[in-house]
């Protein structure tokens, strides 16, 4: 059977399979992905589109942006295209009522089934339904949306926001069938939560067309091992009704550690015949901000732990696959964090079940991101948006937070944009909603000064030792807001780091910056900051998170912070970053390969024993002979011990009062040539984890770069990885060499660039003399030829064969 056989064969056995589940059960939602033709046209005429010859195959979720947003091009494509699916529909029942639901679609959206317009969207970054009941026939559909991320000041968030605004059908797309009578929504809440009991009330919204009378709900609740803890049946006589069970014994709790998830079922039944059925999962939790003081949850105190997360990866934008939404949560888990801001946006629904099952605290945000205040269309899109955010994301446990905002007043759209009457007034008014529709959750905003008071938990501005200032600073900086400001947290600190930059004397900004400051500022062209004469290396950026936690973890009244941000992501801010628009504040990469950071905040939070040697990627030094180095080792093993050359440098418990490293440092006399450090951590429960470190070391200090050498070596994946050194007249590596090098593939194959990764970009700035690019061959056999050149080598040439 062809390839195209099976795809046909499949795609009816998927709809007959649906067809027979219409008979079965009360509601279906069948994942639509596959199999759709994308026109990049922004034509607004559906006939038009329709006639075009050059239509291309594609699965969603898709973004057009994947790659032009992190090119060497200024600027990316903020424009419309056209998705079309084939949509077979082999059966219709008249009984029932059919659409189309999309998790997100960027930024407006237009539906056409059959060549009527069915429905339409504004905003991207929440999903929305498309009823599309009156348009269908039995048999093969045509379905067409017309997608916009064009330039439009009337829709969060601004185009001044520091990130990328992707265009496309960025997340999953369903087909969805119900009867006529069914469940329209439901909201679940936890009026009284303790350790003894609980009680949950759920309140059902219905659509009853014929104004049934016979229709009934039943709502089941079971525990996590699936046994029924309470049953209610009511008789639906309205278009809401509320069922609440009371004196929930010895509940289950949801917490961090573990985030326990109860069941809840709701059955709408017409004469005992089952018409619709929502399941939802539910965690009894309870939180309280003390004033000026710490968080609590479930009674107890939790020093919230947090990041935050972007929506996006290398090679796909926004369009990421579950999967890698998952890994992502995963990844930031096994790092110990327990809190999560979604930054500036609300994300992919399995982003919240992620959070919900592996026990991650949640701010979500209103993409009202910078721009200002706006008119009278733009006040409603926005007003709009936080109710979908909230509609849509009630029922997760995870979520404490509905954000209103961040930096909402920088850099206005419209003029008088930044007037703080007005935006008060209309803040105001968002906080009164947030409230109406859900008074269980806090409110929240970031560095919006003049709003503090209008909403529940407010955030400052303290970047100590980035923007501002030196880090030595913080506890100062937190000891002001915690008078200040009733329920404050700190969201957003951190910097830049280079992957493979490091330095035998990171720049502080010691005697060249104003050290006690830590505000951001707007502009920054009038302030001295590490963020502009930093060395962007991972040594500067462990030592500043060191220092933050050092704090954090040792101030018994302190709430706790986010660290900005967990993945390094793109932006069209920033064309002159060493990865060009790209935010290389990540503990981890675009990818989420770890860097050296990612280690500092494992070693105060996680619970999974290991150690790690500063640095892996610090594997070529130099410095004068006799003379020692520190050497760090991150861990939560309560002891360790480190080997040089196989001789033990003495064991040391870990101390969290001490910095850095809490006391996890060694003094390392390097020898010539190869150095072998091995650190060996011990539980105490006598568990043991190690980590080695293989460090050249060389005692004569590298001459100016007089060029640049090139080679490869084969990957396992098949691709080739090409390295660019930078070396002087005496063939050594030059260390303090970070200029950009540009990478180009002549013949042979093509880079694998476009990505914002260490080994993803044709332009790259050098990590202490290195530089390096994947390439993919081209299949032909023939060698791969290969240039790197900046101003100062001109180029370098390297000819791969092919094995």
């Amino acid at each position: 059977m062809n390839k195209l056989h099976f795809n046909t064969f499949s795609i009816f056995a998927l709809f007959v399979l649906f067809q027979i589940c219409l008979s079965s059960f009360a509601q279906t939602k069948m994942n639509i992905n596959d199999n759709w033709l994308y026109l990049e046209n922004d034509t607004q005429k559906l006939n038009e589109a329709q006639k075009a010859s050059n239509w291309t195959s594609l699965n969603l979720p898709h973004t057009w942006n994947a790659e032009d947003a992190t090119d060497l091009n200024p600027g990316y494509r903020r424009d419309a295209s056209w998705y079309q699916k084939k949509l077979n529909i082999p059966q219709i029942d008249k009984n029932r009522v059919y659409s189309l639901y999309f998790e997100g679609s960027n930024v407006t959206t237009k539906v056409y089934v059959n060549g009527k317009e069915a429905g339409s969207h504004i905003g991207g970054y929440i999903g929305f339904s498309i009823d599309i009941t009156n348009f269908i026939k039995e048999g093969n559909n045509d379905i067409f949306a017309r997608v916009d991320n064009s330039y439009d000041i009337e829709i969060i968030p601004s185009q001044k926001s520091d990130f990328f605004i992707y265009g496309g059908i960025t997340r999953d797309v369903w087909l969805v069938s119900k009867y006529k009578n069914h469940i329209e929504n439901i909201k679940i809440t936890t009026p009284e939560v303790s350790a003894k009991k609980a009680s949950l009330q759920v309140v059902s919204s219905f659509v009853n067309p014929d104004n049934s009378k016979d229709l009934s709900l039943t709502v089941t609740l079971k525990n996590p091992k699936g046994k029924k803890v309470a049953s209610k049946t009511v008789l639906v006589t309205d278009r809401t009704s509320t069922i609440t069970f009371e004196n929930i014994k010895n509940p289950e709790l949801w917490d961090t550690e573990k985030p326990n998830l109860y069941r809840l079922s709701a059955v709408l039944s017409e004469k005992n015949q089952i018409k619709d059925s929502i399941s939802e999962k539910v965690g009894f939790r309870w939180f309280e901000f003390k004033d000026h003081g710490p968080f609590y949850l479930n009674g107890k105190r939790l020093l919230i732990r947090g990041t935050h997360r972007h929506e996006e990866q290398a090679g796909v934008g926004a369009a990421m696959s579950n999967e890698q939404h998952w890994a992502d949560m995963k990844s930031i888990k096994e790092m110990g964090a327990n809190f999560v801001r979604l930054a500036h946006y609300p994300q992919d629904p399995e982003v919240y079940r992620a959070c919900d099952e592996l026990g991650l605290l949640v701010w979500d945000e209103l993409p009202w991101c910078r721009g200002g205040i706006g008119n009278d269309v733009w006040k409603t899109n926005t007003k709009n948006m936080l109710a979908e955010i909230i509609n849509q994301n009630y029922n997760h446990p995870s979520i404490i937070i509905w954000s209103l905002g961040n930096e909402i007043n920088w850099l206005p759209d419209f003029p008088d944009g930044d007037n703080d009457k007005k935006t008060n007034e209309f803040l105001t008014e968002l906080n009164d909603i947030a409230h109406k529709m859900d008074p269980t959750r806090k409110t929240a905003i970031r560095k919006y000064y003049e709003g503090s008071h209008i909403v529940d938990v407010f955030s400052p501005s303290i970047w100590s030792g980035w923007y501002s200032g030196s880090y030595k600073s913080y506890q100062k900086a937190i000891d002001v807001y915690k008078k200040e400001y009733k329920h404050f947290i700190h969201a957003e600190y951190g910097g830049d780091s280079h992957v493979g930059r490091h330095s035998e004397n990171p720049i502080t900004g010691e005697n060249v910056i104003k050290a006690e400051g830590w505000e951001e500022a707007i502009v920054q062209t009038k302030v001295a900051n590490i963020a502009q004469i930093g060395d962007w290396s991972e040594n500067y950026i462990v030592d500043l998170f060191d220092w933050h936690l050092h704090i954090s973890e040792n101030d018994p009244t302190f709430v706790g912070n986010i660290q900005w941000a967990f993945k390094d992501f793109a932006t069209p801010l920033r064309p002159e970053d060493d990865i060009p628009y790209m935010n290389q504040k990540g503990l981890t990469d675009r990818n989420g390969i770890p860097k050296d950071a990612y280690y500092v905040f494992k070693s105060y939070w996680a619970t999974a024993p290991f150690a790690y040697i500063e640095s892996h990627t610090w594997t070529e030094r130099q410095g004068p002979e006799n003379t020692p180095r520190t050497i760090s080792v991150f861990s939560n093993c309560e002891k360790v011990t480190f080997f040089h050359n196989g001789k033990s440098l003495g064991e040391k418990q870990k101390n969290l009062s001490l910095y850095p490293a809490n006391g996890l440092t060694w003094d390392v006399n390097f020898t010539k040539g190869e150095n072998i450090l091995v650190a060996v951590g011990k539980t105490k429960e006598g568990k043991t984890v190690s980590d080695t470190l293989k460090v050249n070391y060389r005692f004569n200090k590298n001459d100016t770069a007089i060029s640049l050498q090139l080679s490869s070596e084969k990957l396992k994946n098949g691709n080739y990885l090409v390295t660019a050194i930078a070396v002087d007249n005496n063939n050594l590596r030059c260390l303090d060499y970070e200029a950009s090098v540009y990478f180009q593939c002549l013949k042979g194959g093509k880079t694998l660039k476009n990505q914002g990764t260490p080994t993803g970009s044709e332009s790259i700035r050098m990590a202490n003399g290195k530089a390096s690019i994947e390439v993919i061959p081209d299949g032909s056999g023939n060698p791969i030829e290969m240039t790197a050149l900046n101003q100062s080598f001109k180029g370098e040439y390297l000819k791969i064969p092919i094995n």
